[in-house]
């Protein structure tokens, strides 16, 4: 096994006792100041040592088999709000109508997995009737922003052959214009009803949840000709944990705990683009 470190600061000294822990002694440098560690061996009781020591001192650790390569996966599957992108979209588009806090309170209770996805998204979009329509252009414009890492990790996983699916329980709104921004291959979402230049507080067709996720990620596979263990999958809430449990490869972006704690990859504080450092050329 291989234990790469990494985050936007690392600590030469922090590097250096977790590698000792680990019994490393081999050290690789890579981009950004990471390091990989090769040859570790560990239980699980150690693990646990290492994670919790890295969290510590403000660094992602992740162990991975020796020899993994981004050529082995055929398939990048990211949620979009607060993982692809900054924001979570519902909460910008509630600020046009004073709600913020309340729909941003029912969001983080969703993404916690405290409220069952499907009831938190139709209460949330239900404060959202009367708006007019012209908010979602102007959060698209004024507020979307891309995680950290995001463009230099698609790009990579391009120029590596993968297809990249963008699967959410946001708005398509949203992920028709990322589609093209990012040239990805695939896109799924919810669609906001608008009648007459409004929102009516209602959704059209089936509600994407996180069933509807894992099939979109299995729909996908199928369409290129994979399975499933040969997709990566990136999200930070609980309605990802289905699709991210089908994955070769399950990836916490600055996820709530309940998410972090099931994912093979937690990127806590390195951005979007940390993935690649967890690959061998």
């Amino acid at each position: 096994m291989n234990l790469v470190l990494q985050g936007p600061a690392p600590d030469p000294a922090a590097i250096e006792r977790l590698a000792a822990m680990a019994g490393s002694k081999r050290l690789v440098a890579l981009d950004s100041g990471a390091v990989r560690c090769e040859d570790v061996s560990c239980d699980d009781e150690l693990k646990a040592e290492l994670y919790a020591t890295a969290l510590a001192a403000r660094l992602d650790a992740t162990l991975v088999p020796a020899g993994l390569r981004l050529q082995d996966f055929g398939l990048v599957a990211m949620d979009m709000d607060s993982t692809l992108i900054t924001i979570e979209c519902i909460d910008e588009i509630a600020d046009m109508q004073g709600l913020k806090p309340q729909v941003a309170a029912i969001t983080e209770a969703a993404m916690r997995g405290e409220i069952e996805f499907r009831e938190s998204l139709t209460r949330r979009v239900s404060l959202l009737k009367g708006l007019d329509a012209t908010a979602l252009e102007r959060v698209y414009s004024e507020r979307l922003q891309l995680s950290p890492g995001a463009q230099r990790m698609l790009d990579a996983v391009r120029s590596a052959g993968l297809k990249t699916l963008l699967v959410s329980g946001g708005f398509t709104y949203f992920t028709d214009r990322m589609k093209t921004r990012l040239d990805l291959d695939f896109t799924h979402s919810n669609q906001l009803e608008i009648v007459d230049g409004k929102l009516t507080g209602r959704l059209v067709g089936e509600i994407v949840d996180a069933q509807g996720k894992k099939a979109t990620v299995e729909r996908a596979c199928a369409e290129i000709g994979i399975g499933a263990d040969r997709a990566i999958v990136m999200g930070d809430g609980a309605n990802d944990l289905a699709m991210m449990r089908i994955a070769g490869l399950s990836v916490a972006f600055r996820a709530k705990p309940v998410v972090r704690a099931q994912a093979d990859v937690a990127l806590n504080f390195s951005g979007l683009d940390g993935i690649l450092n967890l690959f061998e050329s």
